[in-house]
């Protein structure tokens, strides 16, 4: 669930807040482009606050990719509430039917008029319409009985598929990912320039997880990759030199806000297909099977290759 709280001054200018936390995944850009296409205004004119339970209260975990799903429904419903009010009042001032009242390119267009958005606000505030409105969203069709096993514990599914090629130097074990094609599912995307940087960076990501990211305890059981000098994350040198990535954007059937699918966690496991790829690799060495294990770091790629060059 999710909730909003938006505003619409008598300049024109647009304020919301909502209950979703901007961490550098793009969120606040995507909901104030929900805000701006509803009221037809250039996104210039929204500004969002930063998340204030005293605004917006008992708000969800931003998290499991949901960001974008609950707060953009919720901010578009308080968005149309307003925009339904000041439509209603102007077809009553201009004496036709609100189903005539159009707000496109920061303009509100009613029959024959037309005024800009900021005018038809200023109309509005002078004739006592309230702008402001709350908003609130609930994922709908979910229901799951973990005894039973049996419900809808989720609205949609996000599908992704990559290729990866990498090489391996069999004296060492070293490797690198050498190309990356992705095509991932993120239904009718909201922006893809910032949904095309999540499908990238979660796939580093996940390659990470499964190439070098080795957790290592020592014999009193205490975890010695604890800190950023002792735990390898991929860095920038760690991309594929080629990174082809594309969105399939054949829409999504469920009501989602625009039809545009989560798209922050589900590229992670697109990882899966770097770690393969080395497996695939190493069984070029030999006629053994590469029972590699994760994460395959260099080490455990050369004894791997060992293995199976020896037939173990």
């Amino acid at each position: 669930q999710a909730g909003a709280l938006v505003h619409v001054y008598n300049d024109g200018s647009i304020h919301l807040n909502h209950g979703g936390t901007e961490m550098g995944q793009g969120l606040f850009q995507k909901v104030a482009q929900v805000a701006a296409a509803r009221f037809g205004v250039p996104q210039e004119a929204v500004r969002i606050t930063a998340t204030d339970t005293g605004k917006v209260p008992n708000t969800s975990a931003t998290a499991a990719s949901s960001g974008s799903d609950l707060n953009g429904m919720a901010v578009k419903a308080a968005c149309d509430t307003i925009r339904d009010r000041m439509a209603e009042f102007l077809a009553e001032y201009h004496q036709t039917e609100p189903a005539t009242v159009r707000f496109e390119g920061g303009k509100v267009y009613v029959g024959e008029h037309e005024r800009s958005f900021a005018e038809a606000a200023k109309l509005a505030y002078e004739h006592r319409v309230s702008l402001s409105s709350t908003g609130f969203y609930k994922t709908p069709k979910l229901a799951w009985d973990r005894i039973r096993g049996e419900g809808r514990p989720f609205f949609y599914f996000a599908y992704g598929a990559a290729v990866t090629e990498v090489v391996i130097d069999t004296l060492t074990g070293e490797n690198r990912i050498l190309r990356t094609d992705i095509l991932h599912d993120a239904g009718a995307s909201l922006n893809p320039a910032i949904d095309i940087g999540q499908v990238e960076g979660g796939y580093v990501q996940g390659a990470g997880w499964l190439t070098t990211e080795e957790l290592v305890w020592n014999d009193k059981g205490r975890l010695t990759t604890h800190a950023p000098s002792t735990y390898k994350i991929p860095a920038c040198g760690d991309r594929p030199d080629v990174f082809n990535v594309a969105l399939w954007d054949d829409g999504n059937r469920e009501e989602t806000i625009y039809r545009s699918k989560a798209v922050g966690e589900p590229p992670f496991m697109l990882g899966i297909s770097a770690f393969l790829a080395l497996s695939d690799a190493i069984a070029s060495c030999g006629a053994g099977y590469p029972a590699l294990d994760a994460p395959a770091t260099a080490e455990r790629v050369f004894l791997t290759v060992d293995r199976v060059r020896h037939g173990v």
